[in-house]
């Protein structure tokens, strides 16, 4: 496979939505009968590069290539893996990714690692988890089991409950489900809001509404939290009415999506009182016809006497990643075709060059910790926004840049100044304030 040919799923981002739906039916294909494709990656290699604990995910992925007749090789304990001795993720992706693997599952503990190992491989690279940044595979599976049980998308609506902060899952399913059409309904644990990043990301590229949600009564989880929202990808027409909209009613629920609270990512926080869905949940008249979803692995937040509830689907959420993720490799490798246009902006496209300017302001990103040593600093600059907005390119926290130098005369200008616009856009130099550029060596001028 030739590098120019190389696609990667580092964001959910990284398929179009035709693509996705066409997936899915290949994902039947393979269900019909998962033994029945072991001739169709015959002599793959498959390495997953798994620097954080997994089960499902891992396990998962090497069932998917092993019925697809390729083979597995797998460093899954960073103990005993040349991170331990400091090596980069960069070095580990271009050593694996090439005699050794035909393509890369990566799972990471930093925030878009994802993106430096597609960047660096000259293999295929899956993301099996970021830190809290995405879980693209994941949402496929969500997507495929709602396809499946509900026999639609648009037009759902998916509470969301639970740490909607820290994980990784929520957020790539919110970007999903907007791009579908569906409705969200966010019930967070309180101090595990929806980060603001996922709501800007969510408004600017989605056209997402924000309204306020009174939720039917749902025992064990309605009273967890007093911020729920309710999220709509609202067309054109809705517009003005979600625009004016200061409470929506909730009283018909497709889906309750329920998540543990994320402790390996968070210390110290109470969460003594976190929701627990139990049969008193089901009860309710708005989760008469609602599905029960759980990315798994399963704490305390979900009662075991739900399980035999026909409703409860998170197993069948994990059984069918294996056919969904099948059809994704398959796809990656080059064995199976899709019909479908791609995206027109693949999310691991470069930005633009931070040079001495900004620096992002996650602390979990992969920038701020191993990156230090080797990765430029990339910004994606937002169109059309005053002042200037970019987004990390790795992990996509954005930060306003109020001020603007010129590289060359070391001059510093307000975002405002006209004197910016004289400047070659590939040239400037962004900073959130004037002591950021004066740190940098650049000089206020005044305005001109």
């Amino acid at each position: 496979m030739g590098e120019h040919t190389k696609r990667d799923l580092v964001s959910i981002e990284d398929l179009s939505t035709a693509e996705i739906l066409e997936l899915f039916h290949h994902a039947d294909e393979f269900r019909d009968n998962l033994r029945a494709w072991s001739d169709l990656c015959r002599g793959t290699i498959m390495a997953t590069l798994f620097f954080e604990p997994s089960t499902r995910t891992r396990l998962s992925f090497e069932s998917a290539m092993l019925r697809l007749g390729g083979g597995v090789i797998t460093a899954a304990d960073e103990k005993n893996t040349s991170r331990s001795k400091g090596e980069s993720l960069a070095d580990t992706v271009r050593v694996v990714g090439g005699s050794y693997a035909d393509i890369l599952v990566v799972r990471h503990p930093e925030d878009g690692a994802a993106r430096v190992a597609a960047r660096y491989a000259r293999v295929p690279v899956i993301n099996g988890g970021d830190g809290a940044h995405e879980h693209p595979t994941q949402t496929l599976c969500d997507l495929y089991t709602l396809w499946k049980e509900k026999g639609r998308i648009e037009g759902l609506e998916v509470v969301l409950c639970g740490d909607l902060r820290y994980s990784r899952t929520i957020h790539s399913f919110c970007y999903a489900l907007a791009r579908f059409g569906a409705n969200i309904v966010t019930m967070p644990y309180p101090g595990f809001e929806l980060p603001d990043y996922v709501l800007h990301r969510l408004r600017r590229e989605f056209g997402v509404q924000t309204a306020a949600a009174s939720v039917a009564d749902l025992p064990g989880i309605a009273g967890s939290s007093r911020t729920a929202a309710y999220l709509t990808a609202s067309k054109p027409h809705q517009l003005a009415l979600f625009t004016n909209l200061t409470n929506v009613e909730v009283n018909r629920i497709d889906a309750i999506y329920m998540t543990r609270a994320q402790r390996e990512r968070h210390a110290g926080e109470d969460t003594s009182n976190y929701p627990r869905l139990s049969r008193s949940t089901l009860g309710a008249a708005a989760a008469r016809d609602a599905r029960i979803m759980h990315p798994l692995p399963r704490v305390d937040e979900i009662d075991y006497d739900v399980d035999d509830d026909p409703r409860s689907v998170y197993f069948r959420q994990a059984e069918l990643g294996v056919p969904m993720r099948m059809a994704l490799m398959a796809y990656l490798l080059g064995k199976i075709q899709l019909r479908a246009s791609r995206p027109s902006l693949l999310s691991v496209m470069p930005g633009h060059s931070a040079g001495a300017g900004l620096r992002c302001r996650n602390e979990r990103c992969i920038t701020n910790n191993e990156g230090v040593r080797y990765l430029t600093r990339d910004f994606r600059l937002r169109e059309a926004e005053t002042p200037p907005v970019l987004a990390c390119a790795y992990c996509e926290r954005e930060v306003e840049a109020r001020f603007v130098g010129e590289p060359t005369s070391r001059a510093l200008f307000r975002y405002s100044d006209a004197a910016v616009g004289r400047i070659d856009p590939a040239r400037r130099v962004y900073f959130e304030s004037e002591a950021q550029g004066l740190a940098a060596g650049f000089q206020v001028q005044s305005p001109g």
